[in-house]
């Protein structure tokens, strides 16, 4: 049977074209929901305080939100920043498999128990809660 494809390359040569040819069809037909999802779900909590510094974000907004945010299920770390501009931002990357709207909401608990332990003009801008996923 090898004799064949060894006396006849030709043969052999056609062959591995069609396959790989019909391999390429197959794969842009594939949906994308049949891949699988290889970035971990992640959470962004943004917060305004206009007129503050960095070092005012870090002491009156982050340090509680952080000290709030820790310990939610399913997270893998987290990491903040804040801005001279007033803006503060801390961004939760979650364990692959984790819900992310339960994650979602479980952050959205968190942040809605330490609101009021904010300055008040972070909670007159309010802080937005969203959600990052691959898909």
């Amino acid at each position: 049977m090898f004799s064949k494809f060894i006396q006849r390359p030709v043969l052999s040569i056609v062959i591995s074209l069609i396959i790989v040819f019909l391999g390429a069809l197959a794969i842009t037909n594939l949906p994308v929901t049949q891949f699988p999802s290889i970035s971990p779900p992640k959470v962004n909590v943004t917060a305004e305080y206009p007129g503050a510094n960095g070092e005012l974000m870090i002491k009156s907004v982050i340090i509680p939100l952080e000290r709030a945010l820790n310990g939610v299920p399913g997270m893998k770390y987290m990491t903040s920043d804040a801005g001279n501009d007033g803006e503060a931002t801390i961004q939760i990357v979650f364990n692959l498999g984790t819900d992310p709207n339960q994650a979602a909401l479980n952050v959205q608990n968190r942040v809605a128990s330490v609101v009021n332990k904010l300055p008040p003009l972070v909670v007159r801008e309010g802080v937005k809660i969203t959600r990052e996923e691959s898909n």
